[in-house]
């Protein structure tokens, strides 16, 4: 199990089980909700997240502004991002890396949205990277 919570601990959250995967976004929208160059997310079935607290959450639209692609869920004190709902894959949700208590043992071995990495990001050990999702 690992746990986390937002900057100001309105919000606090367990995860259990086995992740699918840990992956680092280098999206422009990762990007800004980050403020840094990519997010890190810890991607996971949605049952293996209890959330304490309330969240507020901002739907982000396609390029064409067209259908819901990812509900990005925040601390509505703070604004600390917690986990992003993937529309496009029901019940998989990307729990952010940063909001755990213990960071020590994350390690991401797949990139997506590389088409938006920064040029002088290079992270080694990954293996798999994708242009899109």
């Amino acid at each position: 199990m690992q746990t986390g919570r937002c900057l100001c601990g309105e919000v606090t959250f367990e995860l259990t089980g086995d992740l699918i995967a840990t992956a680092v976004c280098h999206c422009n929208h990762c990007q800004r909700q980050s403020g840094g160059a990519f997010s890190v997310n810890l991607l996971a079935h949605e049952s293996q997240l209890a959330i304490t607290g309330e969240l507020k959450t901002y739907e982000e639209t396609g390029e064409n502004n067209d259908n819901v692609y990812v509900r990005r869920r925040f601390c509505p004190s703070c604004g600390s991002p917690i986990v992003s709902e993937l529309a496009l894959s029901p019940g998989i949700i990307a729990v952010k890396a940063g909001a755990l208590d213990d960071k020590s043992g994350v390690l991401p071995t797949v990139e997506v949205w590389c088409v938006d990495r920064q040029p002088w990001v290079s992270l080694p050990g990954m293996a798999v990277s994708m242009e899109r999702e």
